[in-house]
């Protein structure tokens, strides 16, 4: 078996030029007959891994799954993109199953998957061996170890896979395992000395926040007012916050539902296969929400309430942005939130191993550093630079002598006996006339009103910092009441300063906020009407397949159309995701609205009989140098455009290579008359690192919005390639 096999397979069956990291490496680790376990984060491409063997190797890969709704998932993906594959669990009925194994048995199956206990149950491992199995692949291994954050005793059982069936090869894969948890996984599946294949955990396409968790309903609906028209998913602590919230967004005019286990299963299943299909967008649930999801348009998620640990933590947030594209995360962090957690798992099983993971995901929530440099040295991988796509990256934290608010907050605590949780302790500190307060004469104590000069946002934010810092802690035994640690009569009676770190305000935030809304709104859309058109048609010719929409192409391949604008199928079978039978089946009605969106006609769009990019043609000439060519000889860059089959964006970017390599062009031909001189002024203003897409941002601020575009900034850069703008003296 050789690697070009692996490679033809992936455009025939998935429509992609190139492997992911460490997928050929894997692919080839597999044909050579070995075991292997495989971490990759979600997103990442673990699926390929086995999928790609399976239709290149003799005989049927089995996959083992424990989730039914994933497996029925993959299994429509696959059959869409042209791969025999069929699922075997206890949702089939007789017949169903039946006719599963007939195929199985006939030889028809690329794939097969399998629940464990399907895979368990008494004979199937003789039903197996009446074909050739090619492959195991056990997804989501490391529920199968007790280090794992989802360990499932039954798990335990596939060791008996190796002994049965001793020359085809284990593959092992999950999104989430540390390094005690990898090494436990190989033991229990009897690979002990199977090869580890850990892929880069770095999603640089998501953005990671923490907030603090006040007013989170609120904060939510502007979160979402922000994103119109992306999915996401809300994950939750409790049934009742799913409710309730999933109720307070229907009441400001959101399309959202709850998804909880005290759900009946039709009603689960209904949810489920709603946001799937993009009927409904948002989802407001419990953490068992999107295990067997797949879908690849998920926009955003939030966590309402902190995870129990960054594994889950890290799976969750990787439901979104699984096409690559930009994704936003949010987690709502509060020291309730913490003390609730920890009494759930004191006394459980595991507790000693799960506290010991809850405090790790309490110190992210808490960082002051890079967010993404915790999660990825958590992972075991060395990330040393900081990710600037966070919100400490975006806003580094500033640190003053806070030792007059340490004295009061502290003082506040003794003068209220030790006998407050933090909610009473500020109020008491801002003065509040709250009936309770009044009732139990907290109005007389000293410190009565002593720190009403700062918002409650702001003293939730200085407590939970003198609680790390181990000036408080909090009684979880006694109603989570504050009390005073040893440390603290350093500060009260010694003089011991205290360095705090200023958070923004209430006030600091709203105007960030309002600065980052209107800066969405200066931007050129990224998105604009042909992507909404594509999108659009993808929902309905997915009802008509009666599959998920994303099944037919993701979110990023239908960028790349809008972009490019292809208008012969050639054209379009170069898009990124769009594979032979994808093309044969669905290439038509895209191509036929890209033509639309154009105003070009059918005829007009005809394959051309001049030389055209790929295909079949022997010329060596590069695609950028065929376009430079055509326009030397005079030809428009529409008319070159419309021969070749590309957008006349994709054009003026072939003709900014050419000149970048030293071809000769007037570039002032090219652009708009000033706009070398409006890029020039963007690019002095904005600091150091500014993207193309602020820069357009900035010149549309400046009353020029639609006059300068993507490809112009391409054309312009490489004008200032060779024609630097002259130093300052």
């Amino acid at each position: 078996m050789t690697s070009a096999k692996a490679r033809t397979a992936l455009k025939k069956y998935f429509g992609y030029d190139e492997f992911r990291p460490l997928q050929q490496s894997i692919i080839e680790h597999v044909y050579a007959g070995h075991d292997g376990i495989v971490l990759m984060p979600t997103g990442g491409g673990k699926s390929m891994c086995f999928q790609i063997p399976a239709v290149t190797m003799t005989g049927t890969a089995v996959v083992v799954s424990p989730l039914i709704s994933l497996m029925k998932d993959q299994v429509d993906g696959l059959k869409a993109a042209g791969i025999r594959a069929a699922y075997l669990n206890s949702s089939q009925r007789g017949a169903e199953s039946h006719g599963v194994e007939q195929a199985y048995e006939n030889g028809e199956l690329h794939l097969l998957y399998v629940s464990p206990e399907k895979l368990l149950s008494s004979g199937f491992f003789t039903f197996l061996k009446r074909r050739r199995v090619c492959l195991f692949a056990i997804d989501e291994a490391h529920c199968i170890s007790a280090w794992g954050h989802d360990f499932r005793p039954e798990y335990t059982m596939l060791r008996q896979l190796k002994s049965a069936f001793p020359e085809v090869p284990v593959l092992a894969l999950t999104a989430t395992a540390d390094r005690l948890t990898r090494k436990d996984m190989a033991e229990q599946l009897g690979i002990p000395d199977a090869k580890q294949f850990i892929a880069s955990f770095n999603r640089p396409n998501l953005s990671l926040e923490v907030r603090p968790g006040q007013k989170r309903r609120e904060q939510i609906v502007r979160f979402i007012r922000e994103r119109p028209n992306q999915a996401g998913i809300v994950y939750c602590l409790s049934r009742k916050q799913t409710e309730q919230l999933a109720e307070k967004l229907r009441e400001a005019g959101y399309n959202a539902e709850a998804y909880h286990a005290g759900l009946n299963a039709d009603r689960r299943a209904e949810v489920q296969a709603d946001f799937i299909n993009d009927k409904t967008l948002i989802v407001c649930a419990t953490i068992a929400f999107g295990m067997g999801i797949d879908k690849s348009n998920v926009r955003w998620v939030i966590h309402y309430t902190m995870p129990k640990n960054l594994e889950n933590y890290y799976q969750e947030i990787g439901r979104a942005g699984r096409d690559g594209t930009k994704a936003d995360t949010l987690l709502f962090y509060s020291y309730n939130d913490y003390t609730t957690l920890k009494d759930m798992i004191t006394g459980g099983g595991n507790a000693e191993i799960q506290l010991a993971k809850l405090e790790r995901m309490k110190e992210y929530a808490e960082s002051l550093a890079c967010r993404r440099r915790i999660l990825l040295n958590y992972f075991s991988e060395d990330h040393g630079d900081d990710c600037g796509n966070c919100d400490v990256c975006a806003n580094p934290p500033e640190r003053f002598d806070g030792t007059v608010i340490a004295q009061k907050a502290l003082s506040a605590v003794a003068r209220l006996k030790q006998s407050v949780a933090i909610g009473m302790a500020i109020d008491v500190l801002r003065g509040s006339s709250r009936q309770d307060v009044l009732k139990q004469g907290f109005d007389q104590v000293k410190t009565y009103g002593a720190g009403r000069d700062m918002s409650t946002y702001d003293w939730n934010q200085y407590f939970n910092q003198l609680i790390s810092l181990g000036y408080l802690y909090v009684a979880h035994e006694d109603y989570n009441k504050l009390r005073l640690a040893p440390a603290a009569r350093r500060v009260l009676f010694e003089g011991e300063t205290v360095e705090l770190v200023k958070f923004q305000t209430i006030r600091d935030r709203k105007k960030q906020e309002e600065g980052k809304t209107a800066k969405r709104a200066a931007a050129p859309r990224t998105r604009g009407s042909l992507f909404d058109a594509l999108r659009e048609l993808r929902r309905t010719l997915a009802r008509e397949a009666a599959i998920p929409p994303y099944l037919i192409f993701s979110d990023k391949t239908l960028e790349e159309m809008a972009a490019a604008e292809p208008t012969t199928p050639r054209a379009l079978s170069r898009i990124s995701g769009v594979g032979e039978v994808k093309l044969a089946r669905f290439g038509d009605h895209f191509l036929q609205a890209i033509k639309q969106y154009a105003g070009t006609s059918d005829a007009a769009a005809e394959e051309p009989t001049p030389r055209v990019r790929g295909g079949a043609s022997t010329d060596p000439t590069p695609d950028h140098l065929v376009t430079y060519a055509a326009y030397r000889k005079g030809s428009p860059v529409r008319e070159i455009a419309r021969q070749q089959g590309i957008s006349p964006g994709l054009a003026y970017r072939h003709l900014a290579q050419a000149y970048r390599e030293g071809h000769e062009l007037d570039i002032a031909d090219l652009l708009p008359e000033p706009a070398i001189d409006w890029i020039d002024e963007a690019v002095r203003s904005l600091p150091s690192g500014a993207g193309r897409k602020d820069v357009l941002a900035y010149i549309a601020e400046n009353q020029r919005e639609g006059v300068v575009r993507s490809h112009h900034l391409e054309l312009a850069e490489a004008f200032r390639i060779r024609h630097p703008l002259p130093t300052a003296p």
